[in-house]
């Protein structure tokens, strides 16, 4: 069993190229065989929030930005945990207009939102929270065989 190992990286992923800006800091996060893969999970997101300057939060605002970060990385983290053997990696990465998250697993799934969505029923509401929330999110396949990437971007705070 391995244990969580913290990276952090200045190459940018394939975040953003639409709007042209790559992404220019970006963090990686090991979560192989970890435990507490979530809180661990959200716990490294709060701090690259932190060295980011997205918390302490000056506004409601941008509290309510960071929280939704959180939030979508425990949905992701959640649903690679539940349907995908559990989350290998978690990438963090951000631009001015732009934070991306991404999830690497080893499933062979694809996650899509609950339809009809049943709000007041337990469970199922991962994917629909992670639509809502993000500009944009998908997933990559692994082009050296299984696995794939969740990824979400949402927008940076004003």
């Amino acid at each position: 069993m391995g244990t969580a190992a913290e990276s952090t990286a200045s190459a940018a992923t394939g975040a953003a190229r639409r709007a042209g800006q790559p992404m220019r800091q970006v963090r990686r996060l090991r979560l192989v065989g970890a435990s507490g893969a979530v809180p661990r999970a959200r716990d490294f997101t709060r701090r690259a929030l932190q060295d980011w300057g997205w918390l302490p939060a000056a506004t409601a605002d941008q509290r309510a930005a960071a929280e939704d970060v959180l939030l979508v990385v425990s949905e992701l983290v959640t649903n690679a945990c539940l349907h995908a053997d559990g989350p290998e990696e978690l990438r963090v990465g951000a631009n001015a207009k732009v934070l991306r998250l991404e999830i690497v697993d080893p499933g062979s799934g694809s996650p899509s939102p609950r339809t009809p969505h049943r709000a007041g029923r337990p469970g199922g509401h991962g994917m629909f929270i992670v639509q809502r929330l993000c500009l944009d999110w998908g997933v990559v396949r692994n082009s050296e065989g299984s696995g794939k990437t969740v990824w979400a971007e949402l927008a940076a705070p004003h």
